[in-house]
């Protein structure tokens, strides 16, 4: 299905329609996503409740079915100083379908700026909930992380 609109919110019931949106924003952000990843735990799920500090850089996700915890990204060097907040859908669901993008600094796979959408596994709600300013090094072991 391709992205739909409803008044100020767009829906989709893929991960590629969350990355269509990821990357349009990422485009408004003048840093275009260029990799992609969708988060996947070790227990094989794909839905988890999200928790991230864009000031701190910091983004934890936590499986639905077995509850596992994950530093996403290069979350794990700002921990510390991180006060994560839960996120929630218009719809006050809090499971999602999460996909990651980078930008990349120009003429390398260096990671510039990282951005993480979400769908809504409820309403179908998609959009970009946190994005922040990341020199985090190789784009494809950084996206190994989320």
């Amino acid at each position: 299905m391709a992205l739909r609109k409803k008044g100020e919110f767009w829906y989709g019931t893929t991960s590629g329609d969350t990355q269509a949106e990821l990357r349009s924003y990422s485009v408004a952000n003048r840093h275009e996503a260029v990799r992609f990843a969708v988060s996947k735990c070790d227990c094989g799920c794909r839905t988890f409740a999200l928790q991230t500090d864009e000031e701190a850089g910091v983004a934890i996700r936590t499986c639905t079915d077995c509850g596992q915890e994950h530093l996403m990204g290069d979350s794990a060097s700002n921990v510390d100083e991180a006060a994560p907040e839960a996120h929630g859908c218009v719809c006050e669901n809090d499971v999602f379908e999460l996909v990651s993008g980078v930008s990349v600094h120009e003429g390398t796979h260096h990671v510039r700026w990282y951005y993480i959408a979400c769908r809504c596994v409820e309403c179908n709600l998609v959009g970009v909930f946190a994005d922040w300013k990341c020199d985090a090094g190789d784009a494809a072991a950084f996206l190994a992380k989320v």
